[in-house]
Parts: structure tokens; C-alpha cells; sequence
């Protein structure tokens, strides 16, 4: 995924920039950077994050960077923010999502005799695409127009430039944009978590590709909101930080709300309820007191050290990081029966590993309740992972594994009690040595998040569009 967060202000908004982009890190990507000016001249950083937190990569560029307005960005993996000069003058661009027809994109601008500045293996820098597109324009606001018509996939985005900062959302609101205000400032972020401590109130949420200029004097809305929301559930599920909200609704609330609908459904008597450290936690939380079973952490995860265990792109060290950071008490888990709650199975090895250090210390029973559906279709709209194979996905393994070779047939797989559902959760539940499984229904899941079906982005679960 990604994140980015704006700011611009009546004085020295450089604390701000740099605390606002770091509530942002929990995405767990490659880069980061951020880009100021004082209406006039820009600077910017980028450093790699991988291996290190944005905080402590940024730290010493501080005292370096000032200005009354910045944008700044957690990046997927390209670099970021980009410094455009331009017939609509100078601007610095950071953006959030994926173009999927970038190729398309590209070859359409390299007839025109256009040129990009290439990547390692090949790849064109996406935001450099986007700027291509938003230069087309014969203002800022024609060509962020430009750029979210021609995109297939998603884009939201920030545009610094010397007259104010634009802050677009996705055509259909895939991502979250938030307008905050404070007494002499106005800033757009994608996590509203990054509001409270900088003092920043919500002023509101941008809808479907709507536009806005940013001043310390006020927000313009220069593109009124698409009827049509398509936004990514996910967010309430995973990626989305506990303490922020999207289009008004807390994400912890949501899960809390998705343990309870778990726990609603089952029937299986335990001695305890934990959350695979730490995205399970809110949803085992939601389930223990729903169904009155204490919630206990037989794993700690040891976090001063070990980084998020999806961002390397190698397997077998994201396993590894995923086994060195859990930490199993043997004497909570000895001769006992557990229920775990997580988000979701992705690919399924990582969980694999944990049960069977779980049987290792004691364990006489180990079930498995996840938030949501099983996984059957990869994501096409955002960037998860740089996986391009739906073949990683456990959900969609396994139902090959069943025979099913026809893309006509995966929707009996999407439908919860369905004989092909059952004997998919069946046999991924035994792969992975559990006592039981249980997938949360799609209409809890729904239910939990509060808004009705045809305004959220379900595909990776029923593959509808």
C-alpha cells in the first residue's frame, strides 16, 4: 500500500509534515519522503525504509527542511515525493494506488515523444506517469482531471505547488482522503490517526474523485464527489491503523464488531481467546467478549527489533521475520484448548508454522477464526503485495488443488456453505493443522463495516466488481 499526508500554513509547518507523514509507517513500505516549500523554491528527501523507520531515517534532515507548506509520502516502492518543472510551474507530486495500464499509459506518451527516467528492472516510476498526464492540462485542476480519467486501477493524490496544495481522491474513493483543520493550518491525510496528536479536527472527508486547493485561508473544491464508492474494505479489515476512521467509521470499532459476528456463529468451547499479534488482536478481542472466553496472549510479539514480516519480498525471510518476532508462553498454552482470530489467510505459511509451535509448547487444540472470507482473487486495484500470481493465495491453491480449473467456477467457492466452500475450508484448515477453521460470512463482514455492499470493494472476496 502507502500513505500520504499534507500540510500547508500561516507559519513553519515542518513538525507537522514530518509527524503527520510518520503516522503513515504502519503501511509498511520501501520508501519515504518529503518535499516543502515557502512558495517559492522546493526541497525534498527520500530514504529507504525498509530495514529502518521513517522516523529515524528523517530525523536529521529536520533542521534542513523548512517552509509553510510539505507533502509527504510512505511510497510502495518507488521514489517519492517527485519534483516536476512544468509549463504549469514548478510542483512536487506524491500519489497512492495503482496504474494498471500503465504500459498502455506509456506507449501512448512515448508516440508523443515523451521520455521517462526508468527504474531498476525496467519499470517506469508511476508518479512520474501521472505527472506526465497531469501536465497535459492547461491548469492543475485540468490535469489532475486528466490523470484520474485516463488511469485504470486507482490514484489518489497531493499536488504542492506554489499557489496551494491540491489533494484528489481515487475516481471511485478507493483510498481515504481527510481534510483537517486547525487554527492557522489545513492538512489531507490518508489515516485520520495522524490527526489528534498534531491538534489537527476532521473537517471532512473527500468522496469519489473530488478535488480540493488547499491554503492557510481555507479548502476549494474544485471537483464536486462521483456518485459511485467502491471503497477498498480491506482498510476496516487490515491495513488501515486501529485508531483511524474512514467516511466516519473507526476501524478498531470494526473489528471489535467482526469478532463479535465470529463468535455469533460458532459453537466451539475453549479456554481461551488470542489475536495473532497484531492484527488479530482487536477481532479476538470483539470475539472473547462477545462469547465470554477470557482473551489471553499465548504469543507476544517482540517488536523493538523485527520489522513487519510482509515487507521483505523474499518468502522464505518473511517467514522468518515472522517466526523470530512471535514468542510462544509456553505456560499459558500447555494442555490448553485455543481459538486465534486474524485478519485473513493470505498465503498461509507463516500461520502453518505458528500452529505447529503452538502443538510444540502444549497445546491440545488449535482453532482459527478469520475476519473475513476467504481470499479468492488477487487484488487488481491496489498494490498489497508485488505478487503478480493469484497462485500465492491459499483460498486459490487449494481450490486447484479440488480440480477447479474454470475461472467460470470460482464464484461456488466464494459462497459460504456451499459444498465446494466447505470442502475448501476443509482441506485448508487440515494443511494448516488446525483442530477447526472458520472464515467470517461476507455479510458480516459487511454488516460490521456499516455501509451497504455497493459502496464497498469486495473483489478479492466475491471477485464482483
Amino acid at each position: 500500500m502507502g500513505g500520504f499526508f499534507g500540510v500547508v500554513s500561516r507559519s513553519d509547518c515542518t513538525n507537522d509534515l514530518f509527524f503527520g507523514t510518520d503516522y503513515h509507517s504502519h503501511l509498511g513500505t520501501r520508501r519515504g519522503g518529503m518535499a516543502m516549500t515557502n512558495g517559492g523554491t522546493f526541497k525534498r528527501f527520500i530514504h529507504d525504509i525498509t530495514n529502518s523507520p521513517f522516523r529515524s531515517k528523517f530525523e536529521h534532515d529536520l533542521r534542513r527542511l523548512s517552509g509553510r507548506a510539505g507533502i509527504g509520502v510512505i511510497s510502495d516502492y518507488e521514489d517519492q515525493p517527485l519534483l516536476i518543472g512544468s509549463h504549469l510551474g514548478p510542483y512536487a507530486l506524491v500519489t497512492v494506488g495503482v496504474v494498471r495500464n500503465a504500459a498502455e499509459l506509456c506507449r501512448r506518451a512515448y508516440a508523443k515523444g515523451a521520455h521517462f527516467s526508468e527504474m531498476t528492472g525496467n519499470e517506469v516510476n508511476p508518479t512520474e506517469l501521472i505527472a506526465m498526464l497531469i501536465n497535459e492540462g492547461r491548469t492543475f485542476e485540468e490535469g489532475i482531471h486528466l490523470a484520474q480519467e485516463a488511469i485504470e486501477g486507482s490514484c489518489s493524490m497531493l499536488v504542492l505547488t506554489e499557489a496551494g496544495l491540491y489533494a484528489a481522491r481515487d475516481r471511485v474513493g478507493r483510498t481515504p482522503v481527510v481534510i483537517g483543520r486547525k487554527e492557522g493550518s489545513w492538512a489531507a491525510t490518508m489515516e485520520t490517526c495522524a490527526f489528534p496528536n498534531l491538534d489537527f479536527e476532521i473537517d471532512r472527508y473527500l468522496g469519489p474523485g473530488e478535488v480540493v486547493r488547499m491554503t492557510p485561508d481555507g479548502v476549494e473544491q474544485l471537483q464536486k464527489p462521483g456518485e459511485r464508492l467502491q471503497i477498498c474494505s480491506f482498510l476496516w479489515v487490515y491495513y488501515g491503523y486501529p485508531a483511524s476512521s474512514y467516511e466516519g467509521i473507526n476501524a478498531e470499532d470494526v473489528r471489535n464488531r467482526c469478532g463479535a459476528a465470529l463468535a455469533r456463529n460458532d459453537t466451539v468451547k475453549v479456554d481461551m481467546v488470542a489475536g495473532i499479534p497484531d492484527s488479530g488482536v482487536s477481532h479476538a478481542l470483539g470475539y472473547a467478549n462477545a462469547a465470554g472466553v477470557p482473551y489471553r496472549r499465548p504469543y507476544v510479539k517482540y517488536t523493538p527489533t523485527w520489522p513487519r514480516s510482509f515487507m521483505p519480498q523474499d518468502q522464505t525471510i518473511r517467514d522468518l521475520v515472522a517466526r523470530m518476532k512471535l514468542i510462544p508462553i509456553r505456560e499459558l498454552i500447555d494442555g490448553k484448548k485455543i481459538l486465534f482470530c486474524d485478519d485473513s489467510i493470505v498465503r498461509g505459511t507463516q500461520l502453518r508454522d505458528q500452529v505447529q509451535r503452538l502443538y510444540k509448547a502444549g497445546a491440545s487444540e488449535v482453532h482459527m477464526r478469520t475476519a473475513c472470507p476467504p481470499l479468492v482473487y488477487g487484488c487488481k486495484f491496489l498494490n498489497f503485495s508485488r505478487s503478480t500470481s493469484e497462485m500465492d493465495l491459499a483460498a486459490r491453491r487449494t481450490i486447484k488443488e479440488l480440480g477447479c480449473h474454470d475461472c467460470a467456477a470460482l464464484k461456488e467457492y466464494t459462497r459460504t456453505g456451499s459444498e465446494s466452500y466447505c470442502a475448501m475450508v476443509a482441506r485448508i484448515g487440515k494443511k494448516l493443522g488446525l483442530s477447526s477453521l472458520q472464515y467470517q460470512k461476507l455479510d458480516d463482514l459487511v454488516e460490521a463495516i456499516g455501509l451497504p455492499k455497493e459502496k464497498l470493494c469486495t473483489y478479492c472476496w466475491d471477485g464482483v466488481e
